[in-house]
């Protein structure tokens, strides 16, 4: 069945993740009410958020891989985009809407954080969580994107079990590099206010990495196709049959992560027989799955006229 064919370490991540921001965010929380950091509270928020998220992502994952029915013919798939919709205006809200009112507040109302030592030990301790996480999303992530660039990679992923957890921990990781810096030059300085500076950052940051996830989750929630080069290269193939004069439009659509179906009609030369064309049509369409392992539903017609 074409569910099967979805990545099973996807989930892999996503409970890497999961137990590295509880971890996190537990400690966080202790020791932001302990030190009155605001950069450390932010934090904290984020790792909770991220937790949240992480377990929204299973459940769409979870929901996205039930069979088709009479009302889904074409299965769930797609309802994994609509929760990694849910995922990216939650990290914006939650995880930057709080993180910079949390800056806003301390900036208005600056107090010198309390025992700092602590806020090191915590963020030294979630650079290794996190650094952990990402690693194992980073190593999915490149295997699916095999020799193309990170940034192409991204938006080409159609997985955001992978890409958003590789998004979000790049995010946590910038975000604790930003919080120390943060902390230490407040207390280098005596100046609270650089701290709820840091938060501020932080909450951009997180607003930022949302809307890029926002971007993409749209783009496959609304319908997104094959990249133009492959739509010409499924021409070129079907054109690659001397009984194949014409075709018309590639029209395509992904339907989950690792499937996609695709309509094209075909327009043979006089003279050819039904059965010859019913023949060049099952051939390309092999020679499509073959080449093209995603297009799990392909549904090949006779070109109006042809």
């Amino acid at each position: 069945m074409p569910s099967e064919l979805r990545s099973r370490e996807s989930p892999v991540v996503l409970y890497g993740a999961i137990a590295a921001n509880v971890a996190i965010a537990v400690t966080k929380f202790a020791v932001a009410a302990h030190t009155g950091s605001s950069a450390m509270l932010s934090e904290a928020v984020h790792s909770t958020v991220d937790t949240g998220n992480g377990l929204l992502m299973l459940f769409g994952l979870h929901r996205s891989r039930r069979p088709p029915n009479a009302v889904h013919p074409f299965g769930h798939g797609r309802e994994l985009y609509f929760w990694s919709l849910i995922v990216a205006v939650l990290i914006f809200g939650l995880g930057g809407g709080v993180s910079f009112y949390e800056g806003v507040r301390h900036l208005r109302h600056p107090l010198p954080a309390q025992q700092p030592f602590w806020n090191y030990v915590v963020l030294g301790a979630a650079l290794l969580f996190e650094g952990t996480s990402f690693a194992i999303a980073w190593r999915q992530f490149r295997r699916e994107a095999r020799d193309r660039p990170t940034w192409a990679a991204l938006r080409l992923s159609k997985d955001p079990t992978t890409y958003t957890v590789v998004a979000e921990d790049a995010a946590a990781l910038l975000g604790l590099l930003v919080a120390a810096a943060g902390i230490a030059l407040a207390e280098a300085f005596g100046r609270p206010e650089i701290d709820a500076l840091a938060s501020m950052v932080i909450g951009l940051l997180l607003a930022g990495v949302a809307l890029l996830l926002v971007r993409e989750a749209r783009g496959l929630l609304v319908g997104e196709g094959v990249q133009p080069h492959t739509a010409e290269a499924l021409v070129a193939l079907a054109r690659a049959h001397a009984e194949v004069v014409a075709t018309g439009p590639v029209l395509s659509m992904y339907i989950g992560p690792k499937e996609a179906l695709l309509v094209m009609e075909l327009g043979f030369a006089p003279g050819v027989s039904a059965e010859r064309a019913a023949q060049v049509a099952k051939a390309l369409r092999g020679e499509i799955r073959e080449r093209y392992p995603m297009l799990t539903r392909v549904y090949l017609g006779l070109l109006a006229g042809g």
